[in-house]
């Protein structure tokens, strides 16, 4: 559950955070009237993800097994790829987020309303979908049998909402690069227990080899059962009899892809502290807040 409520926290409060930049520079520029098509483009956005998410859930129940394993296996490996793409990105472009949407959205204002609507849900909506087919991916590999994994990921999303409306309202203040880089990490270890299962999808579905060669089996010591045991499963996709092409694949992608995600980027000494929309306005007036 854990792993899930940080998917649904770190892909929410990235959503949150681009809504709170758009909205609150519209507001500080004094053009509250470009909120509604800006509000549109976010919720088509956010309906986008939703129906994307149901497709993925429901329009997999309707095929043979051999075909849910090869679609879960191979939606596994394009999720854990977008989500590790996603997080270097984030980590070497948090500090210029603010400027880079302003740019999009002054040059949208000058546009008119379609281009509002088209920079606030193109702005979102890659956020949507990575996070509907990542988290549609983790819950499957993490899955047993109850609820836990899906309440993870809403608590995530409404814990990220939360923060996302505390950063507008100048409540709260967090250093960013910080909080990805620790996020992040922590992710990518999720990310190589999505790809070990999702190649493990495959070897069920008949399509790699190897499914009876098992890497080691230590069920007898760690019940899979048992509370350690959905633990270790929740949080990092443990299982106790792995093949040998899951742990390799596993081991491939952690040792390398965690190394790069931590070495240095140049992050000087508070540059990437986020500061609240009030904070963020010009010298000498009191910005107004949104309706």
């Amino acid at each position: 559950m854990f792993a899930n409520y940080l998917i649904g926290l770190r892909e929410g409060l990235e959503a949150s955070l681009v809504v709170c930049i758009l909205i609150a520079y519209l507001v500080k520029t004094d053009r509250r009237d470009a909120l509604k098509p800006v509000w549109t483009g976010i919720g088509v956005a956010v309906a986008l993800a939703l129906g994307f998410g149901c497709v993925l859930e429901f329009g997999s129940q309707e095929l043979t097994f051999e075909a849910q394993e090869m679609l879960g296996g191979s939606l596994s490996i394009i999720a854990v790829v977008l989500v590790t793409w996603m997080v270097f990105w984030m980590r070497r472009t948090a500090r210029h987020l603010k400027s880079e949407l302003h740019g999009k959205l002054d040059a949208a204002l000058q546009m008119g309303t379609g281009a509002l609507v088209a920079t606030a849900f193109l702005a979102v909506g890659r956020e949507g979908l990575e996070t509907a087919l990542f988290v549609w991916a983790s819950v499957r590999a993490s899955s047993d049998g109850t609820q836990g994994p899906l309440i993870g990921v809403l608590l995530g999303i409404a814990t990220a909402v939360l923060l996302g409306w505390l950063f507008y309202r100048g409540a709260l203040r967090i250093n960013l690069s910080k909080f990805f880089t620790w996020t992040g990490g922590m992710l990518v270890v999720v990310a190589a227990g999505v790809l070990a299962y999702g190649f493990h999808d495959l070897q069920e579905a008949d399509f790699l080899p190897g499914l009876r060669d098992q890497a080691f089996d230590i069920s007898h010591i760690v019940d899979p059962s048992s509370w350690y045991g959905t633990l270790l499963k929740g949080i990092f996709n443990f299982q106790p009899d792995p093949t040998v092409l899951q742990v390799t694949v596993w081991l491939l992608y952690l040792i390398p892809t965690l190394a790069l995600f931590l070495a240095p980027v140049g992050f000087a000494s508070g540059k990437g502290k986020v500061k609240t929309p009030d904070e963020q306005g010009s010298r000498g007036s009191e910005p107004s807040k949104a309706q």
